[in-house]
């Protein structure tokens, strides 16, 4: 990944960089962009070269902003990341959606703001045209004309559409939901879950409270006809109160905030006007 920049704008980025590893006093990974498969060799080089570096902290914090992507990667990814870190934490200035949601549930921290947004883990998978598409667009749809079908309200036309659905297609996207929600449920007990032993009322959380609840978020989150769209930004509100989720407020801190903004906005400057897909920094490489 080589990107055309100048090297006072290649000054700014590293400082404000080192400036917010100083502040959090953790090593800091940025990613802008989709989660593509493919990219996971790329990605390994990158940070195994951040942990051989001889200043390399135990925390880790990635900061992302994503439209989403592939589960698959996202897994990779945190394979990479829990080899190299014990704690990895996750900022988004902006947004995260759909994969990149799941990928921040794998972290020990969230860190939002009130702008910051992820979204419902619709899983995208490419399909026979050889486009990314949204899962669960498909399987609402699908299971929507089946049961047009069960009571005999199906027209000519819907019935030319299911009939001709690929059926192997149709499992991928049934196979892409089910590996979203086991992911899910595995990293927020592993990781998010795993320093949450007491409640308010001071009584033990047992490890199947903990599995309960990550089924509870990941079959919230995975519930389309909940939010009704593939890109509905769920803010900190909203995870907090109605998924029962605990997110780390970075605005409160106000140093922390100035940091993670003005960093962030240079990052986002740099993208657009370089037309740059994919953006990964860290003090060892950009």
């Amino acid at each position: 990944m080589e990107y055309p920049i100048n090297d006072t704008v290649k000054i700014l980025l590293h400082q404000r960089l080192v400036d917010l590893e100083q502040h959090l006093a953790a090593d800091v990974l940025t990613f802008h962009g989709a989660i593509q498969d493919g990219s996971e060799a790329s990605f390994l080089q990158l940070v195994e070269q951040l942990a051989d570096d001889t200043n390399k902290k135990e925390a880790l914090f990635v900061v992302l902003t994503t439209p989403g992507g592939s589960a698959i990667a996202v897994e990779r990814y945190v394979n990479i990341l829990r080899q190299h870190y014990k704690e990895v934490n996750f900022i988004v200035p902006d947004y995260a959606y759909s994969a990149g949601t799941i990928f921040c549930m794998s972290g020990d921290n969230i860190f939002m703001d009130y702008f910051s947004v992820l979204g419902p883990i619709d899983p995208q998978i490419t399909n026979k045209e050889g486009r990314m598409v949204p899962a669960l667009g498909y399987l609402d749809k699908i299971n929507e004309l089946i049961k047009k079908a069960q009571t005999n309200q199906l027209s000519q036309a819907e019935f030319i559409i299911l009939k001709e659905f690929d059926l192997a297609e149709l499992r991928a996207y049934e196979q892409a939901k089910e590996l979203t929600i086991d992911l899910l449920k595995k990293w927020l007990v592993k990781y998010k879950f795993k320093n949450w032993n007491t409640h308010k009322s001071k009584k033990p959380v047992t490890q199947q409270e903990k599995i309960d609840r990550a089924k509870e978020i990941a079959d919230k989150l995975s519930d389309s006809n909940l939010w009704k769209s593939h890109g509905r930004p769920i803010n900190i509100e909203t995870l907090e109160n109605e998924l029962k989720l605990r997110i780390e407020d970075f605005g409160k801190d106000l140093k922390l905030k100035g940091l993670i903004r003005n960093y962030h906005r240079l990052v986002s400057d740099f993208v657009s006007k370089n037309g740059i897909n994919i953006f990964v920094h860290t003090r060892s490489f950009i």
